[in-house]
C-alpha cells in the first residue's frame, strides 16, 4: 500500500512494468523427480502465482522442453488459458533451446510465441516407443504366463511377439491424437500459420527463424530484447520458482536419487533419449 502511494506521488513517476516469468523446463510426464519433469500437479500452484503475484503486465513462459505426455501438455495449456482469461493477463512464450512436440503445445498456450534464434521448434507429431523381449526371455529359459479376461487385454505385451493387429490399433490411436494436436495448433495460431499442412505437421522441426517463416512462432529474438521492445527499457522480470525444495534437498536428490531409485534411472534414460532427438 505504501509503495503504491509513493509511486502515485507526482515527483516519483510510475513504477517500472513487471512481467512474471515461469520456467517450463524438462520433459513432460505424469510423474518423476521434481525439477526434471513437468506435469499439471507440480505446475498448478506456480502457474497461479505467476498470474496473481503483484500486478504483472504479462506472464512469460520460458520453455525448454522436448515434449512428453500429450495429456499433461494439454492440461497445462488449458490451465494457462483459464488463468489468463480469469485475470486478464497476456501470455508470452519464449522458447530457449527446444520447444518441440508437447513443448510446442505448451507454447501455443501463449498469445504470442518467440524463440532464441538458435532454438529448435516444431515436431508436431505423436510418437510411441518401447522394447520387445520375447527372444531374450526364451534364451534365459523364462516362460511367460499371462491370463486375461478380454482378448485384447494383453496387447503390445513386450514379452510376446509383436501382433500386427495390435500395431494397427495403436497406429489408429496415434493418428487420432495427431489430428487433435493439429487442430489445437490451428485453433491457437489461427491465421498466423503460413505453411501448408504437409510441411508443418509431419513431425519436422526447424531453427527459430525458419519456424517464424512458417508461422509457428512470431519472431526469433532474445528474451530480454523482446521484453524491452514490448514493455520499454525499464521492464523488470519476477521469476516464479517451480521447484520449491530446499537447496540441500535438491543436492541430496541429485547425488543419491538416481543411484537409489531404479525407476528414476530408467526415467533418466528416457529423458536423455527425448533430448537427444534434437541434439541437445
Amino acid at each position: 500500500m505504501l509503495k503504491s502511494l509513493w509511486h502515485a506521488m507526482p515527483f516519483t513517476g510510475a513504477p517500472p512494468p513487471v512481467v512474471n516469468q515461469i520456467p517450463l523446463i524438462g520433459t513432460i510426464a505424469v510423474s518423476g523427480r521434481p525439477g526434471r519433469v513437468l506435469n499439471f500437479a507440480a505446475l498448478e500452484t506456480p502457474l497461479k502465482r505467476a498470474f496473481t503475484a503483484g500486478n504483472p503486465k504479462a506472464v512469460v513462459l520460458s520453455i525448454n522442453s522436448p515434449g512428453g505426455s500429450p495429456v499433461q501438455s494439454r492440461m497445462i495449456l488449458s490451465r494457462i488459458r483459464h488463468l489468463a482469461e480469469e485475470h486478464n493477463v497476456p501470455v508470452i512464450a519464449h522458447i530457449e533451446d527446444v520447444g518441440a512436440s508437447g513443448g510446442y503445445m505448451l507454447a501455443v498456450a501463449a498469445d504470442d510465441i518467440y524463440a532464441d534464434p538458435f532454438a529448435l521448434v516444431g515436431s508436431i507429431g505423436v510418437i510411441s516407443g518401447g522394447f520387445g523381449f520375447p527372444e531374450a526371455i526364451a534364451k534365459l529359459g523364462v516362460e511367460r504366463r499371462v491370463y486375461t479376461a478380454g482378448e485384447n487385454k494383453s496387447q503390445l505385451d513386450p514379452f510376446q511377439p509383436e501382433d500386427p493387429e495390435d500395431v494397427r490399433r495403436l497406429e489408429g490411436i496415434l493418428d487420432l491424437s495427431h489430428k487433435q494436436f493439429i487442430e489445437l495448433v490451428k485453433e491457437r495460431r489461427g491465421g498466423r500459420i503460413k505453411a501448408p499442412d504437409h510441411v508443418l505437421f509431419q513431425g519436422e522441426f526447424w531453427l527459430a527463424p525458419q519456424a517464424a517463416e512458417h508461422g509457428l512462432i512470431d519472431g526469433a529474438e532474445d528474451l530480454n530484447a523482446m521484453l524491452r521492445r514490448r514493455f520499454g527499457d525499464r521492464v523488470k522480470t519476477r521469476r516464479i520458482d517451480v521447484d520449491k525444495r530446499s537447496a540441500l534437498t535438491k543436492l541430496l536428490t541429485s547425488v543419491f536419487g538416481g543411484v537409489l531409485d531404479p525407476d528414476e534411472m530408467l526415467g533418466a534414460i528416457e529423458r536423455r533419449a527425448s533430448w537427444a532427438r534434437f541434439g541437445r
